[in-house]
């Protein structure tokens, strides 16, 4: 029969302030929400067309005979001669050959449109970069949480643990009361029935510091998956929550009033649209019979003032859309703003709860663990039933985990509520 020994899997202990730097240098959502700032920064970079002229060259070939076409290259190389008039050779021209190189400017003047554009355009790049501003505080508010969780699951650990070397004695106690007659072959079942429930739960606890590890590791993008061990116990803290309320220049916030801000620009530009547009152009010509030669050249500038009046009913359907999406903007900074405020009095209401069970669970784990002794002593001395004892350690585990679970309740409330009014 053929068998393998696993190897045993590597534990590193980790500071949360480790896990912080990791984080800031590696987390994926934190480079995705930077790369959507850089693709919102590119959008307005590109609105500086409003401003800066369009600047083409081009250089054309052609050969042909017709008949205005082979005059004007003529004229445009400046070689025509008093014979290019016989009208014989203006009607029948022979083949002419016309390179010309051609370097063309158009600069934009007055373009309201663009101008609300590029408004806009910055209102979203700043905006986005309040995102990036609010995924680092998320990520703080995920590591805090994550971090408490791989304390909960070490405390879980610990206390099933010492339940099992608890049932285990008991066992033994039970083995020596069976033979000397004191005890039934029923109870031992009972002891040993207990212990097998202690391991499974201990293999649950520990699976469980397996997953807390890997979340840790997604976190900081690290593919290894190691399984970490906080170096902070899980314990009370305390933050100063006080007169705690949700400000307005809290980023997402703020994004969300830049974002209303940008509606607000594409709304005026539709409506700037309506509006003629002032342009100069100009442009600087070479002409010769030869390829990439110039000995003829020329020079043309001037200013357009264009206007749409009527595109179908398109601009008129475009100011529509975007007077709409800037009050479907408006509506949803009012519901998100009083969303915040719901959930702070909730979170708040469920501090209040989280306290009050702190202290409770911590009076029950005196009270189940003086019941357990009391009962442990009657055992030894034969007045104790085998399953009050095993239910009295049993209640003193579960109120043990219980009060672990409400210390990583009471801090992680408070650390939601440190994130939900952070400025």
């Amino acid at each position: 029969m053929f068998s393998k020994q696993l190897p045993a899997q590597e534990i590193i202990s980790i500071g949360k302030s480790d896990v912080l730097s990791k984080i800031s240098e590696n987390n994926l959502s934190l480079k995705i929400s930077k790369e959507a700032f850089n693709a919102a920064k590119a959008d307005y970079n590109q609105t500086n067309a409003v401003f800066l002229p369009n600047i083409k060259a081009s250089h054309t070939g052609i050969s042909t005979t017709n008949p205005l076409m082979a005059f004007g290259s003529k004229l445009n190389q400046e070689i025509l001669t008093q014979n290019d008039f016989n009208p014989s050779l203006l009607n029948d021209p022979i083949t002419t050959r016309n390179f010309a190189t051609k370097i063309e400017i158009q600069q934009p003047l007055i373009n309201f449109d663009g101008f609300y554009q590029r408004k806009a355009a910055k209102s979203k790049m700043e905006a986005m970069s309040l995102k990036t501003e609010r995924m680092q505080d998320y990520l703080v508010f995920e590591v805090d949480k994550a971090y408490m969780q791989l304390q909960l699951a070490y405390k879980a650990v610990d206390v099933i643990e010492k339940a099992l070397k608890a049932a285990n004695a008991n066992k033994q106690m039970a083995d020596n009361s069976f033979k000397q007659g004191f005890l039934q072959r029923a109870d031992v079942l009972n002891v040993e029935v207990r212990v097998t429930e202690v391991k499974n739960q201990l293999q649950t606890a520990k699976s469980n510091v397996q997953n807390a590890s890997n979340y840790l590791s997604f976190l900081m993008n690290d593919k290894s998956y190691v399984v970490y061990k906080p170096t902070e116990t899980l314990s009370v803290v305390s933050f100063n929550v006080d007169d705690k309320k949700i400000s307005e220049n809290r980023s997402d916030i703020k994004a969300m009033e830049l974002a209303l801000k940008g509606f607000e620009a594409m709304n005026k530009a539709a409506k700037m649209a309506f509006l003629p547009r002032l342009n100069a152009f100009g442009s600087y010509e070479m002409y010769d019979n030869k390829v990439f030669q110039g000995n003829a050249n020329g020079y043309l500038i001037g200013a357009q003032l264009s206007w749409d009046l009527f595109q179908g009913s398109k601009r008129f359907g475009k100011a529509q859309k975007s007077k709409a999406e800037f009050e479907k903007s408006k509506l949803e900074y009012n519901q998100y703003v009083s969303k915040s405020n719901l959930e702070l009095n909730k979170v708040k209401r469920q501090l209040v709860d989280a306290k009050n069970r702190l202290e409770l669970t911590s009076l029950a784990i005196q009270q189940s663990e003086e019941s357990l002794r009391i009962r442990k002593n009657r055992f030894k001395e034969g007045l104790e039933k085998t399953s009050d004892l095993l239910m009295a350690e049993t209640q003193f585990a579960k109120k043990q985990l219980e009060y672990y679970q409400t210390i990583f309740e009471y801090n992680f409330t408070q650390t939601y509520l440190e994130f939900l009014t952070k400025e």
